[in-house]
């Protein structure tokens, strides 16, 4: 016995219609690009200033380095374990106008540097007066 099968036709992707739309795509991106016309360009050479002379001295600060394995050091002296707040507070007893700057290895712990500025805080001295300068090394 023999059955009928209906064949099978294949879809087919209309090609000629997409080349319809990209042409017209493509006329309108001509058609709306703005070409800019080369505009003449000033040249200024800006002077450069080298040193510029004061009459106000800068400050020195005293420096409060941390070193990667967690070492305090003030003014190159080395601070012991959990004196640290201590130290700020005869510090600032010894030296009342002196700023501090914040010197961290690139490498310190985060745990260590919140330990020196808790520090800070307990001995009277403002986080937002001490600049830190934190180098990351690669």
């Amino acid at each position: 016995m023999h059955f009928h099968r209906p064949q099978r036709s294949r879809s087919q992707v209309p090609i000629v219609p997409m080349i319809d739309i990209l042409f017209i795509l493509l006329v309108f991106v001509i058609a709306t690009t703005r070409f800019n016309d080369p505009r003449d360009v000033l040249r200024i050479e800006l002077p450069t200033v080298r040193e510029v002379p004061t009459d106000v001295l800068t400050d020195t600060r005293s420096i409060l380095a941390i070193d990667a394995t967690g070492a305090i050091t003030l003014d190159a002296v080395l601070v012991p374990d959990g004196l640290l707040a201590n130290y700020l507070a005869a510090f600032r007893n010894a030296n009342p106008g002196r700023k501090l700057e914040l010197k961290p290895d690139g490498n310190v712990s985060l745990d260590h540097l919140l330990g020196v500025w808790d520090a800070m805080i307990r001995s009277g001295m403002e986080i937002g007066e001490v600049p830190a300068r934190i180098q990351r090394r690669e």
